[in-house]
């Protein structure tokens, strides 16, 4: 526990400034409390010391660490605290309001310095440990890892549709890049794809040219599958009953985007129905667009899979339990089971077989 060196009054009370505030009540004492990591003081109206009450104890980087993150929170100090409780009229000021508070000395400049690395690597340290940071850079990771996929991937099948003129583009797009990292040469890569093969002659360098993109293709794919693989785990770990609702890489995406499973927890079931529609927002309140119905969570199924005229309803609903069960995950409670789910996909077939019949 730490040990407070309380110092005597340096300043005689009768000295002191008194005002009255409220006619019939007593004389109301003027004073400053101030504070920093080294001591804390009280001032009287002239800014003259009145009392002090200075940290004590074993001074470490660590134990200094401690100190400056509480701090940070916003929290008073042991000595604050006694020196408030003295004085229990006394009004919270910053240092800098003070023109005399002391500088710091040449050794507790070094020791602030040195507690100031150890809050920085403790910082760290909790990022690291975070899911809402580790669930942030995976899906982060995995969306750019997605967009250097596909554009590999357009110009992989762009390269093949200029060669092989009878390929389909669209139904062999996903073949395409695998054909042409498993051949030697154009002639092979038209085999695989049981297409006609064009009389261009493609020299070695500019073949090994357009094997390397469509190797960088094929293994892109594979890289995103272990990525949102880990995305599924650890979502299905923070997230367990959102994921369960909503898929993992579905409630991962939402997480990220609300900055935290705690601050999603909190929004309200109108806003996660938009979160991912933040442009069409802004539009909306700018040039008077329509306003967005859905943002990431259309991606479900049971919205795009929808009629149009359906897709609004059932966003809201969604979006609804979507927000009882962020609250269940971040809150404690008792994680959903299949038969929440259920429940919810019923009202969804409900919500379907209403609109249909208007």
């Amino acid at each position: 526990m730490e040990s407070v060196y309380l110092n005597h009054v340096v300043h005689r009370l009768s000295n002191i400034p008194f005002r009255t505030d409220f006619e019939g009540e007593g004389a109301a004492l003027i004073v400053k409390l101030v504070w920093d990591w080294r001591f804390a003081r009280v001032y009287d109206e002239n800014d003259h010391l009145v009392d002090e009450c200075i940290w004590g104890g074993k001074q470490t980087p660590d134990t200094l660490a401690d100190r400056l993150i509480q701090l940070m929170h916003g929290r008073m100090s042991v000595e604050a605290r006694t020196l408030g409780d003295r004085f229990p009229d006394s009004e919270s000021h910053p240092p800098t309001s003070i023109q005399s508070w002391p500088d710091l000395t040449s050794n507790q400049s070094d020791l602030l310095q040195e507690a100031s690395l150890r809050v920085a690597e403790r910082g760290v340290a909790d990022a690291a440990s975070n899911p809402d940071s580790r669930l942030e850079h995976l899906v982060q990771a995995t969306e750019e890892m997605r967009n250097a996929h596909n554009t590999l991937e357009s110009r992989i099948v762009e390269w093949a549709g200029l060669f092989l003129p009878s390929l389909d583009l669209d139904q062999q797009r996903s073949h395409i890049a695998p054909a042409f990292a498993s051949s030697s040469n154009l002639k092979e890569a038209a085999v695989l794809l049981d297409v006609q093969s064009t009389e261009v002659e493609v020299g070695e360098k500019e073949w090994r040219g357009i094997q390397s993109v469509a190797k960088s293709t094929v293994n892109g794919a594979t890289d995103i599958e272990r990525m949102e693989d880990s995305v599924r785990e650890l979502s299905n770990i923070h997230l367990p009953s959102l994921s369960l609702l909503l898929g993992p890489l579905l409630s991962a995406k939402l997480c990220t985007s609300a900055h935290g499973r705690a601050r999603l927890a909190r929004l309200p079931a109108s806003t996660i129905q938009v979160i991912g529609a933040e442009k069409a927002f802004f539009m909306h309140i700018q040039q008077g667009t329509p306003p967005p119905k859905h943002g990431h969570i259309f991606q479900h199924s049971w919205i795009s899979r929808s009629p149009k005229w359906a897709r609004g309803s059932i966003a809201r609903m969604l979006a609804s339990k979507a927000a009882i069960a962020a609250r269940v995950d971040h809150f404690g409670g008792e994680p959903w089971t299949s038969k929440q789910v259920s429940e919810v996909e019923k009202k969804v077939g409900e919500i379907r077989a209403r609109k249909s019949r208007r």
